[in-house]
């Protein structure tokens, strides 16, 4: 596989693992151990630019805690110890991005509505630190949805002692393009509440994926809009250190949606940074990634 496609591979699946998978993440900037609590696809957003073939039943639908802690002991040290680059798969990774950055909690839907998140972590966090591991991030990848629930909150604070960072997703600024974007019926207001407490307690990452809809790329009052929430969110003590700007980068759900041109999403991540004074990174779409 030529590198420059290697970051739009991000099959759920490696050698026989059912829950654990090595991804080279262009936004880490090297390799992601992903961890998958939603094995039965099952999510509580429906977003027309997701990846996941929600048509195709998987094979296994509940998370087996044991076998996912025995393949995470299995795959780290792989990872760490460079072996995983001798494998068919990564055997073209750059010199530059062989390097174990992070245990990641995404995959196949919304990883906090484990019932046992709180426990989760907490036990993927002790493997880390058992395989000597510290300073390698545990990363949370979410749609903000779930972070107000007691269990979630209890996760997201071994999260803060284990080096974990909160990557959230926030991808429009008004209640009718959220609503065209994600499909759920949870209130954009929620997540954006969920956001503000969150990053009132820790700094968080901000996670943005603008698109073309129909060949319409999304409108400045639109992207307006957007700044002005992330702004709300600073004005209510949130801290946030960086604004991921990206696009469409593997086949979405909806043939109807396709990547932004890279000025496009050069232009959006310079608003950002000019209208709301936050870091921020903008990626690409596969095309000229």
């Amino acid at each position: 596989m030529p590198t420059h496609q290697l970051h739009t591979k991000h099959e759920r699946s490696f050698d026989d693992y059912r829950f654990v998978y090595p991804v080279l993440s262009r936004r880490s900037g090297g390799m992601s151990v992903g961890v998958n609590l939603n094995p039965d696809k099952v999510c509580n957003f429906d977003c027309i630019y997701c990846q996941v073939d929600r048509q195709l039943q998987s094979e296994t639908k509940f998370v087996g805690m044991d076998q996912l802690l025995e393949e995470l002991c299995d795959l780290l040290p792989r990872v760490a110890s460079g072996k995983i680059y001798q494998t068919e798969k990564f055997c073209e990774t750059p010199p530059a991005l062989q390097r174990l950055n992070d245990i990641a909690f995404s995959g196949d839907g919304e990883p906090t509505t484990y019932k046992n998140f709180d426990e989760i972590i907490a036990a993927c966090a002790e493997i880390k630190r058992s395989a000597g591991l510290k300073k390698v991030k545990m990363v949370l990848i979410t749609n903000a949805s779930m972070l107000h629930r007691p269990h979630v909150a209890r996760g997201l604070a071994v999260l803060d002692a284990n080096q974990g960072e909160i990557w959230a997703k926030l991808d429009a600024g008004t209640q009718e393009y959220y609503q065209l974007i994600e499909r759920t019926p949870i209130p954009l207001r929620q997540i954006l509440d969920n956001i503000a407490q969150a990053a009132q307690v820790r700094p968080i990452v901000i996670q943005s994926l603008f698109m073309r809809v129909a060949g319409e790329s999304p409108n400045p009052a639109e992207l307006s809009a957007f700044c002005d929430r992330l702004t709300e969110i600073v004005a209510a003590g949130g801290q946030l250190n960086l604004v991921q700007i990206y696009t469409v980068a593997r086949r979405p759900a909806e043939s109807y949606v396709t990547p932004l041109d890279n000025s496009e999403v050069d232009a959006i991540a310079e608003l950002v940074g000019q209208r709301v004074n936050i870091p921020t990174e903008a990626y690409y779409g596969s095309e000229t990634a």
